[in-house]
């Protein structure tokens, strides 16, 4: 998995590739946190994830909570129906700003 981040028009956008488990979620994580800490609107890209695992799960909660705290904006953009079950069948996406 890799985390490419980019930004423009204020947004910092970072772009997750691959499966998110608990071998790959420490880098979202800390790519995350050190999103919150720099910017203000925050653009997380999922057209490339191919897995969302409990531990993938955590660091969104984890950082949708730093942010709130932050008040910091979270969407998640290009959410695949695979992922997409994930969040539904867990309950996220009723609180995750998906676009």
């Amino acid at each position: 998995m890799s985390v490419i981040k980019s930004q423009e028009n204020g947004v910092l956008t970072l772009r997750v590739e691959g499966a998110l488990n608990n071998v790959t979620s420490p880098m979202l994580e800390e790519a995350l946190s050190a999103a919150i800490d720099e910017a203000k609107q925050i653009r997380v890209d999922f057209a490339d994830t191919k897995y969302v695992s409990s531990a993938g799960l955590r660091v969104v909660l984890m950082g949708l909570k730093k942010a709130k705290k932050n008040e910091v904006s979270i969407k998640f953009a290009n959410v695949s129906s695979s992922v997409l079950e994930v969040l539904d069948a867990t309950g996220f996406s009723d609180f995750m700003d998906i676009e």
